[in-house]
C-alpha cells in the first residue's frame, strides 16, 4: 500500500490554478456531491462551519473516490488540533490567523514528526498510515502535507514576507473578510484598498516562490487576483449557492406564478 499522493500541492508547486469551493455545510453527503462537480479543492471548514473531527473524517471518506482535493481548516493553528487532523487522513491544511513568522514556522512543526517538529507518533492507530500499512509512512509522510498559512490582518500583512520565507509553508492564503475588518473596513471585502493589499500580498509571496490563495466569490475580482498571480482561489461557497439558488427559485415563482393549465369536462 503506497501514500496518497498530494495532487493539489503538486499542482501549486507547478504553478498551475486551482479552483476551490467553501464546503461548509458540515454534512458528508453534500462535499460528497460537491466533490462530482469539478472543482479542484474542497474546503472543508471547522473554524466557521459546525464540523469536528468525526465530520471531517466522514467528508474526507466521502471525497476519497474523486479527483477533488479536500482542504481542511481547523477553528485554529493549534498542535493538538492539526494532531488529530492529520492523523485521519488530512493531507492539506489552511491554518487561519497567522500573524507573525514565529506562528507560521509552530503550525509548520506541529505537521512533523520529531526531530523535524513536534506531531505526537500514533500512526499504528490513524487512517493517514492507514493502520501502518503503509511502508516508511513516518519518514515520508511529511513529502505530502501541504502547509497553508492564512494571513488576515494588518499585522500579518506587514510580517508579511516573513511567514512567506518560512521553510515548510507551501502557500499564502488571504482572508478578505478579516483582512477588512482589520482595516477598519468591516464588511467591505471587496473595497479598492483591500484588493489592492492582497494584490501586493500576492506579489509578495510569489516573489518568495510561494503559492498565493484567495477567497474570491465575486468573478470580476476572482480575474483580479488571478491575474496577480494568484494559483488557488475559492471562488465560492456551498452555504451561498444553496442559499441563492433558493431565492431566486422562490422569487421567480412569486413574482410569475405558473399558470395552471384548463381543466377538460366542465371541472
Amino acid at each position: 500500500m503506497s501514500l496518497p499522493q498530494n495532487t493539489f500541492k503538486r499542482a501549486l508547486a507547478e504553478g498551475k490554478p486551482q479552483f476551490g469551493l467553501w464546503a461548509a455545510l458540515a454534512d458528508a453527503y453534500v462535499t460528497e456531491l460537491l466533490a462530482t462537480a469539478g472543482f479542484d479543492w474542497l474546503l472543508i471548514d471547522n473554524e466557521h462551519a459546525p464540523n469536528d473531527v468525526r465530520s471531517t473524517l466522514a467528508q474526507l471518506q466521502a471525497v476519497a473516490a474523486y479527483a477533488s482535493h479536500p482542504v481542511v481548516r481547523p477553528v485554529r493553528s493549534d498542535s493538538a488540533l492539526i494532531k488529530q487532523l492529520l492523523d485521519i487522513g488530512t493531507q492539506t491544511l489552511l491554518l487561519p490567523m497567522i500573524d507573525t513568522a514565529e506562528q507560521a514556522a509552530e503550525a509548520v512543526a506541529a505537521t512533523r514528526y520529531p526531530p523535524h517538529g513536534i506531531r505526537g507518533v500514533g500512526s499504528a492507530l490513524a487512517r493517514a498510515s492507514r493502520w501502518n500499512r503503509i511502508p516508511d509512512y513516518l519518514s515520508t509522510a511529511s513529502q505530502e502535507l501541504c502547509v497553508l498559512v492564512q494571513v488576515e490582518t494588518v499585522q500579518g500583512m506587514e510580517n508579511l514576507p516573513a511567514i512567506a520565507n518560512v521553510q515548510g509553508v507551501d502557500g499564502v492564503f488571504f482572508g478578505p473578510a478579516d483582512l477588512s475588518a482589520s482595516m477598519g473596513l468591516l464588511g467591505k471585502p471587496g473595497d479598492a484598498s483591500v484588493r489592492e493589499a492582497i494584490r501586493d500580498g500576492i506579489r509578495k509571496v510569489r516573489e518568495a516562490g510561494k503559492a498565493a490563495g484567495v477567497l474570491a466569490p465575486d468573478p470580476g475580482i476572482a480575474a483580479e487576483y488571478l491575474a496577480a498571480g494568484a494559483t488557488f482561489v475559492a471562488v465560492g461557497t456551498d452555504t451561498g449557492l444553496l442559499s441563492n439558488a433558493a431565492a431566486d427559485l422562490a422569487t421567480a415563482y412569486k413574482k410569475t406564478p405558473p399558470t395552471a393549465p384548463p381543466t377538460k369536462g366542465g371541472y
